[in-house]
């Protein structure tokens, strides 16, 4: 019996026991409404709920008397072993063995499917994450957004949502002039500008870009920055793909802000917001009326100049999202992106689409810390440390798993000698280490001749069985709630509970016969219990992005 199992039985139960003593069954939540957790202390029960107390008052009963009703209609299912009330009306459940080991088999069965569905079937989400400026490699805090953007998109995706994973390149603007001007004075052998971009990657691109058009030097000041801006940005951008994808995370789709201005986008959107009478003239500048949705002041969108102000391509970019079919666009965004929140649901509201869904949701700083001092720069990017340094520093995997395992509005420090080490200590060694031995198990039990098949689960009695089997049954609600709560953090920090109970489990309960032994029942059921943990760890880490290895 899963927890999902458990709830819905708690429901139809509840409904029944009301529906005989002729009270209102309409004050019941749906059955997916329904809680059901394990208790703190394990001595009160598998499971707990506190419907009882939720409904009570609404039909006029005692809570405790409603309680006691229900945990009674409950105890005379044959899944249930006993059923108690505690305190003013929880009732604590304890399954009986057989039912609570079926979740073994249902495991089994799902494999891979197991933690995913469908409830997302509806949603068309546009998932923008990193969008770095095509001006440098990427830093911490991007790389951050690399690896947890792209296990929300895996979430997302695994709750049945389609999602489009999209990098917006902002190649439009004085930023890019900067990086092309930084280019030419290296090129030219002068230093860098006041306000251009440092570093050995400068210098290795205005090498590359004199390599590929052998007489760029020979050119006019302003056509060798135009050469030098347009073949610099490509070969920024061709960089950027390839970090990302050696990371893990790829983009379905590249987004160009300048294609924004060229097709005429940005043009367009404005001319709605005149139309719709949202945008005003003041002070020889247009300005969107973004207080009356929410913003804490209006924002300029034409310039006093004639020149369209960043935020126009915002607005723009908005429509085009939601006007190629998605109904949700989330913004994963740097730390001092707070006032993105309000301006872009203020623009969606004013183009006449549903603020609400716009999500905007706001990364914090990362730290590279070695022997307990901060990483400051990366001497190829010149200012800060990037994706290929804490790469080069930890490794892909830890460096995903180290970025995700974390709320991401929270700042984080990573400790490269932690993160470098093989101990328990290190988080995705330990749980990397929790699926090799499960893999070593299968492999010894295909030498010993032990199958899994048809186990009887009826015999998975011990308290440590019971405890890996209850974590098995919570992986699908983490992933819900990683997915409502846009957390993947979560997923991280159940995987490290998984392998805690798991090594528990393997630590009381001899898995397979000792040498010479007979294999016996209890070793097909407790083989068949390892394999459901290795495919939920399994599922886990491929959420996360983060290799399972068979051995270490």
């Amino acid at each position: 019996m899963t927890p999902t199992d458990l709830a819905q039985l708690v429901h139809s139960t509840a409904h029944r026991v009301l529906t005989d003593r002729g009270l209102d069954v309409s004050v019941l939540p749906a059955p997916e409404k329904v809680v059901v957790e394990r208790p703190r202390n394990p001595e009160h029960g598998d499971y707990a709920t506190n419907l009882a107390l939720q409904i009570a008052k609404k039909v006029g009963m005692n809570p405790r008397e409603l309680a006691e009703a229900l945990a009674a209609a409950l105890a005379e299912d044959a899944g249930i072993e006993v059923c108690e009330v505690a305190g003013p009306g929880f009732i604590n459940i304890r399954l009986a063995a057989a039912a609570q080991g079926e979740l073994v088999n249902v495991i089994l069965a799902q494999g891979d499917a197991y933690g995913h569905s469908d409830a997302y079937k509806d949603l068309k989400v546009n998932l923008e994450f990193v969008s770095a400026n095509p001006t440098g490699p990427i830093h911490l805090g991007g790389t951050r957004w690399a690896a947890v953007g792209d296990v929300l998109g895996r979430v997302l995706a695994a709750q049945g949502a389609q999602v489009t994973r999209e990098y917006y390149f902002n190649d439009h603007g004085t930023q890019i002039d900067r990086f092309a001007r930084s280019l030419v004075a290296a090129a030219k052998g002068l230093p860098t500008p006041e306000d251009g971009y440092g570093g050995e990657y400068i210098q290795d691109i205005a090498q590359q870009v004199i390599a590929q058009q052998p007489g760029i030097m020979e050119l006019g000041e302003e056509e060798m920055q135009e050469a030098f801006r347009a073949a610099g940005v490509e070969l920024m951008f061709a960089h950027i793909k390839r970090t990302l994808h050696e990371f893990g995370t790829d983009f379905d789709v590249f987004f160009h802000e300048n294609s924004l201005f060229e097709s005429g986008a940005v043009d367009r959107a404005v001319q709605q917001l005149k139309d719709s009478g949202n945008l005003y003239e003041a002070d020889g500048a247009w300005w969107l009326k973004s207080t009356d949705y929410g913003d804490d002041k209006d924002r300029v969108v034409i310039k006093s100049d004639g020149n369209a102000a960043y935020i126009a391509g915002d607005i723009a970019y908005v429509a085009d999202k939601f006007d190629r079919g998605h109904n949700l666009a989330i913004y994963m965004l740097g730390a001092d992106h707070h006032g993105y929140i309000a301006r872009l649901k203020a623009a969606a509201a004013a183009l006449g689409y549903d603020a609400n869904q716009v999500e905007v949701m706001i990364g914090q700083m990362v730290n590279l810390v070695a022997g307990g001092e901060v990483k400051r720069m990366s001497k190829r990017a010149g200012t800060v440390v990037t994706l290929d340094d804490l790469v080069e520093a930890i490794g892909v995997d830890a460096a995903r798993y180290a970025l995700v395992r974390s709320s991401a509005d929270s700042s984080l420090d990573i400790d490269m000698d932690l993160w470098t080490s093989q101990s328990s200590d290190n988080p995705v060694f330990y749980v990397q280490y929790g699926y090799a031995r499960l893999c070593s198990i299968q492999r010894k039990a295909d030498e010993l001749g032990v199958s899994a098949a048809n186990p009887d689960v009826a015999l998975l009695t011990e308290p440590r069985e019971g405890d890996l089997i209850r974590t098995l049954g919570e992986f699908p609600a983490v992933v819900t709630a990683a997915a409502e709560l846009r957390e993947p953090h979560r997923i991280a920090r159940y995987a490290e509970e998984l392998a805690a109970t798991f090594h528990r489990f393997y630590d009381s309960c001899q898995i397979l016969p000792k040498q010479g032994e007979e294999p016996a029942p209890i070793h097909t059921a407790r083989l068949a219990l390892a394999q459901a943990t290795r495919q939920v760890l399994g599922n886990a880490l491929g959420l996360l992005g983060v290799t399972a290895p068979e051995r270490m």
